[in-house]
């Protein structure tokens, strides 16, 4: 009977992706952090990712997450040209190990994803894309959403909908109230094979095919991706209201410590 259960609890796991071992696979990260930041205001003097949150730089701490991965290989930067600089300074400061390259991003995101994906390590089995801006990610979150990555071939973090959402028709009135219970909001990391992400993103480069998130190139394939329900704290930093919220969530946890 115990041996039973224990074929079973592997069967389980390997399901889910619990018995897959991150260290398995060569893992490379394409770190995100080449926007303008327009949505901080006017009168910010600095880019979100070089503003300090609770005296570490927003880029700082989502990169010092992924350092603490051991089962990631590789963290490509990608960071704005007029920026760059301030990574050798970063590298000696917080002592990062793994990350490999910094270059300079595109016009759009999805550029500057490409650019990040251009020097990726030849042994890469698996590409793990997340926005600099959203440093309050965990360790647990990208491994969670790595291990399903492994099950499926595509994964990414997301949130369930709180909110009731209704579909507008063109002249601003409700056309439709959608299923709350179908509706998720993408996060990243966005975590996919990385001959899938090749193919997905050279194709859509060669069409013109322009995205807002990673997974509409895989989808655009027909690629199926895994949601992964991470919960509402891995938020991202886009406005000055965030950085108060950012600092809450961090408060909480110190406490839960």
């Amino acid at each position: 009977m115990s041996n039973f259960a224990g074929k079973l609890s592997e069967i389980i796991r390997a399901i889910t992706g619990d018995g897959v071992d991150p260290h398995s696979r060569f893992n490379s990260a394409i770190i995100v952090a080449a926007g303008n930041g327009a949505r901080m205001g006017k009168n910010s003097l600095q880019t979100k990712q070089m503003t300090e949150l609770d005296g570490i730089p927003v880029i700082v701490r989502a990169v010092n997450v992924f350092e603490r991965c051991e089962f990631i290989n590789e963290i490509i930067v990608v960071g704005r040209a007029d920026e760059l600089a301030f990574y050798d300074e970063f590298k000696t400061a917080y002592g990062w190990k793994n990350v490999k390259h910094v270059v300079p991003g595109g016009d759009t995101r999805q550029k500057s994803v490409f650019e990040g994906f251009k020097v990726i390590d030849d042994r890469s089995d698996f590409v793990i894309i997340h926005d600099g801006a959203r440093c309050l990610v965990t360790p647990e979150i990208i491994e969670r959403v790595t291990r399903e990555a492994y099950v499926y071939g595509a994964a990414t973090a997301a949130e369930r909908a709180k909110d009731t959402i209704k579909k507008a028709d063109k002249s601003g009135f409700i056309a439709e109230t959608v299923d709350r219970a179908l509706l998720w909001h993408a996060q990243t990391p966005q975590i996919f094979k990385t001959e899938l992400y090749r193919a997905s993103a050279y194709i859509a480069a060669k069409n013109g095919y322009e995205v807002t998130d990673d997974c509409m190139l895989a989808e655009n394939l027909g690629f199926k991706i895994k949601l992964v329900d991470c919960g509402y704290e891995n938020i991202k930093i886009t406005t000055p209201d965030d950085f108060d919220i950012a600092h809450a969530i961090l408060g909480t946890r110190v406490k839960q410590e």
